[in-house]
């Protein structure tokens, strides 16, 4: 059995500066366009020539090979006034800028590569001393040595992947390291799908010029699963028949680099048919037809993730083309990166969006398949009345957008909250439960409200609170809002309210004195109202009563020293602790008629005096100044005082 890879074969790069060879009259290459003799010489057979250097172009059209050339090249033909088209593969030109930006900024430019191939060669053509490793041991050995300068590493756009992937876990070791991870993609699948290949076949053939880096690359891969010989065309092919273990049991895989045009691939795919598994008729396009399955635009494809890049991923769909997600196709969600979303391996429901045949590239997206699931959902969850979860990602004229599975769900303002003073703009960038309350399914459009969630929610738990709450209950809760009468408590769906007189021991003019909105406090239910729903918190422990303190601490007799915190006609009140004032009256101030208690004291100064009575049930103390510094009994000085 013959199965041929999907990826064998030109890839656009290739394809594209062959064709633009092809399309050119009286033109010449600079250099072998592509690393495949048989190319060539059809090229050079069509009166497409080959030159070293641009002095020999004697008028002719100078097309640039695939692999590029440095900046340098392209200087000396437009100074010379030589025509010239440029045919470096698109991966090439990318890496090629990153060389020659980073040149500018003074960044040392390292390639990890061959530094005889034309391709790297080109590349260090565009940077500034350019540094050329071959592998990880020469990367680590010239990092170590490097300094602390910033230095960009980026590989060959067809070096070996798992190599690169070491070398990468090397450089994101240097903090002034930077990694561009500038590998062919089409390079990368190719790769990939021979190494798979390889591991399910007795032999491998991989076809290609012996010269060319990425066909070398791929015999190196499938070597070290099965037996495997590297050819160029049909007639090395026949060389080899008598060298290996072919019969008609044999598994037989064929895979081909970017520059083996499919000719060639058919022709050893027919000649092997013939002589192992004696198929005079063997159907190239038949056994190519049942390596990939053919898209359109679409058309819903199942792609498995193969790369992870920032701003995109790509997938393998067996195809011959290459398939990209962008991160605006894979999600709505703009807190989530593509590796949020998926992970190597994965396989993902998609559509295709375009196929770009030019570049053997398919765009496609995933959040299309996910809003065509998700709407369904959507559909079911209406009928249902099931309550749905999802994060608010904008705001919009009149409301904001959940993202529910890849669907926009608008909330409006009204529904998106059951407090009137709530603000809309709290709930962005949150997880919020919804219902969907209107379905449009002609326009894919549907409306929720997260107001229904609260507020049957919050019936709810007043259901439960009644049925088990008993005044002395202890509840935790946040301070929802405060009035001048006091401040209302979230018990968790219900609310309570603590009276101003219940918020402090103290006398106290406003509840903002002492609590704030948010503040979680402990409380206790005081008295309850089940009729009207009604629920007095307490606040005030008892632990903390100052008159009980008092009690504790002082007693009818003893002397106190405090300060004046008030004056009356009649009289100055001390503070002798927080919460606890006592009244000196006017005729216990001194030990003569006094007609003005400012003629004694002032707010502000500090005074002694004995406590002459004490009565906690009406928060009641007197005081005398007149008897702190004698043995006077208290209660002689009581009346004498109640006399007067």
């Amino acid at each position: 059995m013959i199965t041929i890879a999907s990826k064998a074969g030109f890839c656009f790069g290739v394809n594209r500066a062959v064709q633009m060879a092809l399309d050119s009259e009286n033109a010449c290459t600079l250099g072998e366009l592509i690393h495949n003799k048989d190319v060539t010489d059809e090229l050079i057979a069509k009166g497409i020539g080959r030159i070293e250097d641009i002095s020999q172009a004697d008028g002719r059209t100078v097309i640039i090979r695939s692999h590029g050339v440095g900046a340098g090249v392209y200087r000396a033909l437009e100074k010379n006034n030589i025509a010239y088209k440029d045919g470096t593969c698109p991966f090439v030109r990318r890496i090629q800028d990153i060389a020659a930006k980073c040149a500018e900024n003074g960044v040392q430019v390292v390639i990890v590569g061959d530094r005889d191939h034309p391709e790297v060669q080109g590349i260090a053509g565009h940077g500034k001393d350019v540094v050329i490793v071959p592998d990880t041991d020469a990367l680590k050995e010239y990092l170590e040595t490097a300094g602390t300068a910033d230095i960009a590493v980026m590989p060959q756009t067809t070096y070996n992947v798992s190599v690169w992937q070491e070398c990468r876990q090397i450089a994101k070791k240097y903090n002034n390291v930077t990694v561009y991870d500038t590998i062919c993609r089409a390079t990368s699948e190719r790769q990939s799908e021979a190494e798979e290949l390889a591991k399910q076949c007795d032999v491998m053939i991989v076809i290609g010029g012996h010269h060319s880096s990425n066909t070398n690359k791929l015999a190196d891969i499938c070597r070290k699963y099965c037996e495997t010989y590297h050819i160029e065309n049909v007639d090395e092919s026949r060389l080899i028949m008598p060298q290996g273990h072919f019969h008609s049991d044999t598994k037989v895989g064929i895979t081909a680099g970017a520059s083996t045009p499919a000719h060639i691939i058919k022709e050893v795919a027919n000649h092997m048919s013939e002589q192992i598994f004696n198929e005079e008729n063997f159907n190239f396009e038949e056994a190519l037809d049942a390596s990939f399955k053919r898209i359109y635009t679409g058309n819903r494809v199942k792609g498995t993730v193969i790369a992870i890049n920032n701003n995109d991923i790509a997938v393998d769909l067996g195809t011959k083309q290459s398939g990209y997600v962008s991160l605006e196709e894979l999600t709505d969600d703009p807190t989530l990166t593509t590796a949020d979303v998926v992970k190597i391996g994965d396989e993902i429901d998609l559509i295709v969006i375009k196929i770009n045949d030019a570049e053997g590239t398919v765009s496609l997206s995933k959040k299309k398949v996910d809003a065509m699931k998700g709407f369904d959902d959507i559909v079911k969850a209406k009928e249902t009345g099931e309550v749905l979860e999802g994060p608010v990602t904008s705001l919009v004229k009149g409301g904001a957008i959940i993202l529910y599975k890849g669907v926009r769900v608008f909330i409006p303002q009204s529904q998106a909250s059951v407090r009137r003073d709530a603000k809309i703009e709290d709930i962005v960038k949150t997880n919020q439960r919804f219902v969907v309350i209107e379905v449009n399914e002609q326009r894919n459009r549907a409306v929720g409200s997260i107001r229904k969630v609260l507020s049957e929610e919050r019936e709810a738990a007043k259901e439960k609170f009644w049925e088990s709450v008993q005044v002395g209950d202890v509840f935790k809760g946040a301070v929802k809002s405060i009035t001048s009468y006091g401040a209302f408590i979230d018990l968790g769906g219900i609310d309570g309210m603590v009276h101003i007189s219940e918020l402090s021991w103290d006398r106290i003019k406003h509840p903002s004195e002492v609590v704030k909105i948010g503040d979680e406090l402990e409380v206790y239910i005081k008295d309850l109202d089940r009729e009207k729903g009604r629920i007095s918190l307490g606040y005030k422990k008892d632990e903390d009563n100052p008159w009980a303190q008092f009690a504790a601490q002082y007693s009818v007799g003893d002397v106190v020293t405090g300060k004046v915190v008030s004056i009356t006609p009649f009289g100055a009140f001390v503070r002798i602790m927080p919460g606890i004032d006592g009244l000196v009256h006017i005729s216990q101030l001194a030990d003569k008629k006094v007609n003005d208690v400012k003629e004694v004291v002032a707010v502000g100064d500090e005074v002694t005096a004995k406590i002459t009575g004490a009565d906690i049930d009406k928060k009641r103390i007197s005081l005398s100044m007149r008897a702190a510094g004698d043995d006077t009994d208290a209660e002689d000085i009581d009346e004498s005082a109640d006399e007067e």
